[in-house]
């Protein structure tokens, strides 16, 4: 595709080479990943200077559309998945209201002694074996997200059930447990070898890590839940009203 600038009109370079960036950025040929033309060629293609195309770079990689890797070029950003505290629902249930098809890619069940943080949460002795439950998640593309689930042994779960379905609507139907209240905690932290290689990220990567704390309508603790989120493929947002 070529592009051009008018250099006879009052809109300043910069502000037209924005603008041909954006539409660069919806075009097939640069969709999903694909990197731009590099610098020196695309500054000659539209005769500006390169100070003046990275003006408009800057502006684009500032708002997340593009991705700078130095040494190698810049390419357009892949779409991030979203998810809002707001209108809870299950991983599965609130990626299929998005028209996203969710695969995955691991599926792990084991029974644990918890931790002395999990079995207080719980309230329960520490010798006693709860279900933990792994998933590594993600697009047909390749992973984007891994949980680590810990049960209340009150739940009922047996580890026969087919996780593939969305974790709630088991819970619910199954065995009559209804999560009505979520608390999380959502942070930041640097991903080790282990989430590194689950995520397929470099070790180091930020993740998005979050901390989800599940009631039932009696508010008592069922699940205690970690999720480890790829930073470039997704964000978290938080809607709040004043009252």
């Amino acid at each position: 595709m070529k592009f051009s600038i008018d250099h006879k009109s009052p809109v300043p370079l910069h502000i037209q080479a924005e603008n041909l960036l954006r539409t660069m950025i919806n075009d097939p040929e640069h969709l999903n990943g694909k990197f731009l033309p590099n610098e020196v060629e695309l500054a000659k293609q539209l005769a500006i200077s390169r100070s003046t195309l990275r003006q408009a770079l800057n502006k684009l990689v500032y708002e997340g559309l593009l991705i700078r890797k130095k040494g190698i070029g810049t390419k357009v950003a892949e779409p991030v998945i979203s998810s809002k505290s707001k209108n809870w629902l299950s991983f599965t249930q609130e990626m299929n209201a998005r028209g996203i098809n969710v695969k995955n890619f691991e599926l792990h069940v084991t029974w644990v002694a918890p931790d002395e943080k999990t079995a207080n949460f719980f309230g329960i002795d520490p010798g006693k074996k709860i279900l933990k439950l792994e998933r590594l998640r993600g697009k047909v593309e390749g992973p984007f997200v891994y949980f680590i689930s810990y049960f209340h042994p009150r739940v009922g779960l047996t580890g026969e059930e087919d996780f593939k379905r969305p974790l709630y609507d088991i819970l619910e139907k199954d065995h009559l447990v209804v999560a009505t209240l979520s608390k999380e905690e959502v942070g930041a932290i640097a991903a080790d070898k282990f989430i590194a290689a689950k995520l397929e990220v470099e070790v180091g990567s930020p993740i998005l890590f979050r901390k989800r704390f599940v009631f039932d309508q009696g508010d008592r603790p069922i699940e205690y839940n970690l999720g480890y989120y790829r930073a470039d493929s997704f964000v978290y947002t938080v809607e709040s009203v004043r009252e």
